[in-house]
């Protein structure tokens, strides 16, 4: 299948789309904020830069798009156009994300992915029920969790 822009256009496309600070990120740092948890952001130090670190709690928490870690929900799907290229880098987005999940553990770091189809689509869960979660989530003892869209 061809692209519908040209390959200026395209360019141009990708450029914007951001890394860090992300919409989904940044609803989710306000929330947190304002319930009264401190954090640090995008330390470098730390395996993978997690998006948001608590370090009170000893908690990272990383804000994963659907489409570019490979979710399997109804947000990602594969492009049409240049599908082994898209196959390759989701693939190896998703062999980053593991091992970066192996070291923070190993490191006594307690993991959080938040999906970002827990925030938009149709799968969304209540901005108020998202909070509750990582909230209750950073103030308990579990290692490792997931919060993705509703089913």
């Amino acid at each position: 299948m061809v692209d519908i822009v040209d390959s200026a256009t395209r360019s141009r496309m990708m450029r914007g789309i951001r890394g860090k600070d992300t919409k989904p990120e940044v609803q989710l740092r306000k929330a947190l904020f304002a319930r009264g948890f401190r954090y640090r952001l995008h330390v470098s130090s730390l395996p993978g830069s997690p998006d948001i670190v608590l370090p009170k709690y000893r908690a990272a928490i990383f804000v994963h798009g659907c489409f570019w870690h490979g979710h399997d929900c109804h947000l990602f799907r594969l492009p049409a156009t240049r599908t082994e290229f898209w196959r390759d880098k989701i693939e190896g987005n998703r062999q980053r994300d593991s091992r970066t999940l192996l070291e923070l553990q190993a490191a006594s770091w307690r993991v959080l992915t938040v999906w970002e189809c827990a925030m938009k689509g149709k799968t969304r869960l209540a901005c108020d029920e998202l909070v509750q979660r990582v909230s209750v989530w950073i103030t308990g003892n579990s290692v490792r969790k997931e919060i993705a869209g509703s089913v």
